[in-house]
């Protein structure tokens, strides 16, 4: 498969993508969601939850597992849910005719629309850079049985957009082109800093994260009496922030993923922010519990 530069390709006609973000309209937040308990957040959270996941359902479950093997119980409320993008419908045949020297991919739910569309397109060699353990680990199982035809090359020194984009590796002044398959929502941070560097990037927004259409309210009313609300991206906390019908519950504790998601909630006006150094399972369990233990203790004072 030779790699060529997309913008000198004749026919066939070019697919309908271009290497900028979509323009998409700010999305409102209205208050009257639907989202219903599972099975299994019912079984964690049938007395005094101590803490709440609000990712989208299905995928609050290594989470769960992790705070249970701690003792903690928990009640499953998930806030948002993702959407596909007319960009993913291009991506197989994207795969499948071109060459890149990187695939760039910054978040866990992006590594799962990316792995579905490669494995559409008859699972091509490709080289990735992700930016970090969280969104290394999707691609662990696959990388194993795939024989070596998906490298996951990079990983940044710090798991955030901009020190990838500072730190992706390129090889002398020849041209370095990278795919970037993303959430319609994610900044243009990366693009903007590769671009700055000398890379030729190709941006495709394959799916946006929207709020649930209604929260059970006997759900939400234990949500907001635990000590620790658990968030993993800006989309979820805007969400969890347009529930809040009082500014009391904006001393309510929240551990996010990782240091974007913190910085959202400060400007969303959230008091008690914890997250890890670097997003990913073991240092969001961390968060979490560093959250729980300020709580207990400011009970025993008061």
């Amino acid at each position: 498969m030779a790699q060529v530069s997309l913008s000198s390709l004749s026919p066939p006609p070019p697919p309908s993508w271009s290497s900028s973000p979509l323009q998409l309209r700010r999305r409102v937040f209205f208050r009257g969601f639907t989202a219903k308990a599972s099975s299994s957040s019912l079984a964690c959270s049938r007395s005094d939850p101590k803490v709440v996941v609000t990712r989208e359902r299905g995928k609050n479950g290594k989470l769960i597992n992790a705070l249970a093997k701690q003792g903690i119980k928990c009640l499953e409320l998930p806030l948002i849910e993702h959407m596909h993008l007319p960009d993913l419908d291009q991506l197989p045949s994207i795969l499948s005719n071109y060459t890149f020297d990187w695939i760039v991919i910054t978040s866990p739910e992006a590594g799962l629309v990316f792995l579905n569309a490669w494995k559409a397109a008859g699972t091509p060699k490709v080289k990735v850079g992700v930016v970090g353990a969280g969104t290394a680990s999707i691609f662990e199982e696959v990388a194993q049985s795939s024989k070596c035809s998906i490298d996951v090359a990079f990983t940044p020194s710090k798991a955030i957009g901009k020190v990838l984009a500072a730190e992706l590796p390129k090889h002398g002044s020849e041209k370095c082109t990278v795919l970037y398959p993303a959430s319609a929502k994610a900044s243009t941070e990366i693009e903007e800093g590769l671009t700055n560097r000398g890379f030729e990037v190709t941006r495709l927004n394959t799916y946006t994260t929207v709020p649930v259409h209604h929260v059970d309210q006997l759900i939400l009313r234990q949500a907001l009496s635990a000590p620790v609300v658990t968030v993993a991206s800006p989309s979820a906390i805007r969400a969890w922030v347009n529930l809040i019908s009082d500014s009391e519950h904006l001393d309510n504790s929240v551990a996010c993923i990782g240091e974007t998601t913190a910085l959202a909630a400060k400007r969303l006006g959230l008091r008690n922010v914890y997250h890890p150094t670097n997003p990913g399972l073991e240092g969001w369990l961390d968060s979490i519990l560093e959250a729980l233990s300020v709580h207990d203790q400011f009970q025993k004072v008061h």
